[in-house]
Formats: C-alpha cells, structure tokens, sequence
C-alpha cells in the first residue's frame, strides 16, 4: 500500500508541475507527451512489481468447477494483482478448471438452465499494486468451450491475458485498472457484444479473422488505434463493410480515461 501511495503521489506533482508550467507559458506541454510519460512511469511500476518487489510464498491451489446440467453460465471474475491468464480447454464437464496462487474463493448458483459463477482470490480485498505480483497471485484457467457464456472480469493493477477464440463467448464486460490487458475475442461465437472499460491502461484487442466488427470508442485523454483497414471508420463509429451479413461478429464499445488502446 505504501508503493502505490508514493507511485500516485509522484505522478499527480508530475502532473501537475507540468500542467502549471505550460499554463504560466513558461514551458510548452502537449497531451500526447504527458502522457506518453504517464504511461512510461506506469510500465516501470509494473517491471518493478513484477522482478524487483520481494517475492513472499502464497500457496497454489488446483481447482474446477463442475458444468452440471447447465446448458449455459455466467461467470464473473474479481483479480485484483498478479497475472490472469484465461482461455478455453476445460474438460467437457467442467465450466472451468486452472491452477490459482494465492487460492480461490468462488460461490455458484443454478438459475434455470444457467450456471452463475463468481470467483476472486481467497481470502483477499481489492490489491490496487502491483506490489503485489511478488506474491504469486497468478491465474492459469480454463473455461467450457461448448457452453454459451456471459464473462464479467474486474481486474486491477495487474496483467491479463483473455484468450477467448475458442470460446463462445455472447456478451463480455471488462472493467481494469492501471493494468496491461490483452484481448483476443471469440472466433465462432455467432454474437458477441463486448464492452471494455479501462482507466489507466495499456490495452490491446484482437479481433480474429473472419470475425466482423461495430466498434464505438469514447477516451477522455486516451490513445485509441483502430486498424480502419478493416474497419473503416463510419461516422461515429467502426465497422466492417460485412458486418450486417457476417455469421461471426463483435459489437464492441470502449470507454477509457488515459493510457492506450489498440484494435486490431
């Protein structure tokens, strides 16, 4: 707690000397630079979370959940440090299967045909640093890839990788920190609507091909890089020129306030 503290502390007298000086003319400061700092301090953060903080032992936990006769779930996931990987592979009757550090704490319920899953670190509050990475807070699992699913992950100051290809996927909701975030959405999932908040975040999202996509994007002081080579920009928004006839597509909106976010 003490480092994220500090680590906010100096950014906000950073930001701010920098913002008092080229509002008194004395030196000129545009938002692409400040932030491009902000986002050079912010990965220095992590690299220190991530090599140099001391590493404390967190036990390993194996874990899965069984699928039952749900025929589709909703799966919500709380991370807030360390790494989270995710992807599809879980046995055919299991709704998920991984190997979690720091343990697993999770709570189902059967509502009709759907299985509700929530799922968070044993035991743990909200970690805001990555500090914390030291400790082994790391995800590795696997979710269904036959059962329809609706993925809520809340993620914090840490690293996540979705990788949702092979999973069918209909309606995803991210919501992340001062994080690094990579996304790779479903190939064959008919539908997917997804929904990416990020604050301080570097982001990445691929959209596999063969997959078409609307995407609107709103950033306060954000970077957003959209490849319009496959989807061009239309008005407001971006689209693919086969997006209202193609079988697989992602209707996507993106809402961030600073770091960086590119489609692709």
């Amino acid at each position: 707690m003490k480092s994220s503290s500090v680590f906010w502390a100096l950014a906000l007298i950073l930001g701010g000397a920098l913002l008092l000086l080229n509002n008194l003319n004395i030196v000129s400061v545009s938002w692409g630079v400040f932030w491009s700092l902000f986002l050079v301090a912010l990965g220095l953060w992590f690299l220190w979370g991530a090599l140099v903080a001391p590493r404390r032992p967190v036990e390993m936990q194996d874990a899965s959940i069984p699928l039952g006769s749900a025929g589709r779930a909703y799966v919500k996931i709380e991370h807030g440090a360390g790494t989270l990987n995710l992807a599809g592979g879980a046995p055919a009757d299991r709704l998920m299967a991984g190997r979690f550090g720091g343990g697993l704490d999770y709570r189902t319920n059967q509502n009709g045909d759907e299985l509700e899953v929530k799922m968070r670190i044993s035991g743990q509050g909200w970690f805001i640093g990555p500090w914390n990475w030291g400790r082994g807070l790391n995800w590795e699992m696997q979710l269904n890839n036959d059962v329809p699913l609706r993925l809520k992950v809340e993620a914090g100051a840490n690293q996540t990788d979705l990788d949702l290809t092979d999973l069918k996927v209909t309606e995803l909701k991210l919501s992340t920190g001062a994080s690094s975030t990579t996304v790779t959405l479903p190939a064959q999932a008919g539908l997917t609507t997804a929904k990416i908040e990020a604050g301080a975040a570097a982001v990445k999202i691929h959209v596999p091909g063969g997959v078409a996509a609307r995407i609107r994007a709103k950033g306060g002081l954000a970077s957003i890089d959209i490849d319009e080579t496959r989807f061009p920009r239309v008005g407001d928004e971006y689209r693919s020129p086969d997006y209202d006839t193609a079988a697989n597509k992602v209707e996507m909106r993106i809402e961030t306030g600073v770091g960086a976010v590119r489609v692709s």
